[in-house]
C-alpha cells in the first residue's frame, strides 16, 4: 500500500527530528572538540592565507615559506594570551572590589543582624508570639545545621574531590586537542572540502555548515547587542542609586545576563528585595524595574533578532529556544534553533526530491 504524500511527509519530519535529536544528543559531545577547531580555522584562515602568501620568499628558484598551519598556531596564541590578559585585569580588578567589600563586611553584617532583628519582631507581632521566639528558633536551626557540616558537608566535598580533578584533567585535553585539531584543520583546509565536495553526502554537508555559519553569526551578534544593552542599561540604573561600583557592578550583570542558568536577576532581585528591607522604596524600585527590563529586552530581542537573521518568525525562535533548554540544558540555548532550522532544511529538501521522483 503506497503512502500518500502527507503521510509520507509525516513519517520524513519524525524521521529527520529523530536524527538530529540522536545526532546532538550522542555523536555532538563526542565530535564537539574537533567541530570547534574547525569554525576556529575558519575563522583564522583569512588573516593566515594573507600573512602565508605575504611570507613566501623565492630561494634558487624555490618558493620557500612558513606552513599556514604554524601561522595559525601563532594567532591562536596570541588570541589566548590577549583573552588571557583581559581575564587578568578584570580578575585583579575583581580582587580590588572584593577586598574593598571585605573590609565593609563587618558593618554590612552588623547592618544585616539589625535588620533581621526588625523583621523577626515584626512577625513575632503580627503571630503574636513571645518575644524572642522567632530568634531562637532560627539559632537552634543554625546550630543544628552547623553540627551537619563535619557530618555530611565535609565528607561529600572529599568524594567530590577526586571526579572534579578529573573533570579538570578532561578539561586540559579538550583544550589541547581543539588547539592542534586547529592548526591541522588549516593546514588541510582545501584537501577537507575536496574530500567533502566529492563525498556523496555533499549536499547534506553544505546544510548542515550553512546551517551552522549562520546560526552561529546570528547567536553571537544578538548576545552582542544584548550584552551592551544589558550593561550600559544597569550602569544606569546603579549610576542613580549612587552605587559607587556602577560600572564593574553595569558589566557584571551583563555576564550574569548572558548565563542561561543565572540571568540577571540573581543579583537584581535578591539586591531590590534587601533595599526594600532596609526602607529604600525608591532604590528598590529602580533596581526591580532594571530586572524587568532586562529581562523582557533579552526576550523580545532573542526573539526577534535571532528569528530574523535565521528565517524564523518570533514564535518559532522562542519555542525553539525553550524546547532546546528542556533537551539539552545549557546548550540548548543555541542547539534548539539550529535544530529546527536543520529539520527544515532536510524535510525541504528530502521533501522535494521525492516529489520530483512522484512526478517521473
Amino acid at each position: 500500500m503506497a503512502l500518500s504524500r502527507k503521510q509520507k511527509k509525516a513519517f520524513l519530519t519524525v524521521a529527520v527530528t529523530a536524527g538530529v535529536y540522536l545526532s546532538f544528543r550522542y555523536l555532538l559531545p563526542l565530535i564537539f572538540p574537533f567541530l570547534a577547531a574547525y569554525l576556529m580555522a575558519l575563522l583564522l584562515q583569512p588573516s593566515a592565507a594573507f600573512l602565508e602568501k605575504r611570507l613566501r620568499i623565492s630561494f634558487r628558484g624555490h618558493m620557500i615559506g612558513v606552513p599556514i598551519g604554524m601561522i595559525g598556531g601563532m594567532e591562536l596564541i596570541l588570541l589566548s594570551i590577549f583573552l588571557v590578559g583581559l581575564l587578568a585585569a578584570g580578575g585583579r580588578r575583581f580582587t580590588e572590589e572584593l577586598e574593598h567589600f571585605l573590609e565593609e563586611l563587618p558593618g554590612r553584617m552588623e547592618e544585616l543582624s539589625l535588620l533581621g532583628q526588625q523583621f523577626e519582631q515584626s512577625i513575632e507581632r503580627v503571630l503574636h508570639l513571645p518575644a524572642g521566639k522567632i530568634g531562637q528558633l532560627f539559632r537552634g536551626t543554625g546550630l543544628q545545621g552547623g553540627g551537619q557540616v563535619k557530618e555530611i558537608l565535609l565528607p561529600q566535598l572529599l568524594q567530590k574531590s577526586v571526579p572534579a580533578a578529573a573533570g579538570i584533567v578532561r578539561a586540559v585535553i579538550v583544550v589541547v586537542l581543539f588547539f592542534i585539531a586547529s592548526i591541522l584543520s588549516l593546514q588541510e583546509m582545501d584537501e577537507l572540502r575536496r574530500r567533502r565536495f566529492d563525498s556523496m553526502f555533499h549536499r547534506e554537508f553544505f546544510l548542515l555548515g550553512r546551517r551552522l555559519a549562520v546560526t552561529g553569526s546570528a547567536w553571537l551578534k544578538t548576545q552582542s547587542v544584548i550584552f551592551l544593552m544589558t550593561s550600559a542599561f544597569s550602569m544606569a540604573g546603579l549610576l542613580l542609586i549612587g552605587n559607587p561600583y556602577y560600572i564593574l557592578g553595569g558589566i557584571g550583570i551583563g555576564v550574569l545576563d548572558a548565563l542561561p542558568i543565572f540571568g540577571a536577576g540573581t543579583a537584581l532581585v535578591p539586591w531590590s528585595l534587601f533595599l526594600l528591607f532596609k526602607r529604600e522604596w525608591g532604590h528598590a524600585l529602580i533596581l526591580f524595574g532594571l530586572y524587568l527590563l532586562c529581562y523582557f529586552l533579552r526576550e523580545f530581542t532573542e526573539a526577534h533578532l535571532m528569528g530574523k537573521k535565521m528565517g524564523l518568525s518570533p514564535l518559532e525562535t522562542l519555542a525553539a529556544i525553550y524546547v532546546g533548554l528542556q533537551l539539552f540544558s545549557l546548550f540548548g540555548f543555541l542547539l534548539g534553533p539550529i535544530g529546527l532550522l536543520i529539520i527544515k532544511d532536510f524535510v525541504e529538501e528530502y521533501g522535494e526530491a521525492d516529489e520530483g521522483a512522484d512526478a517521473h
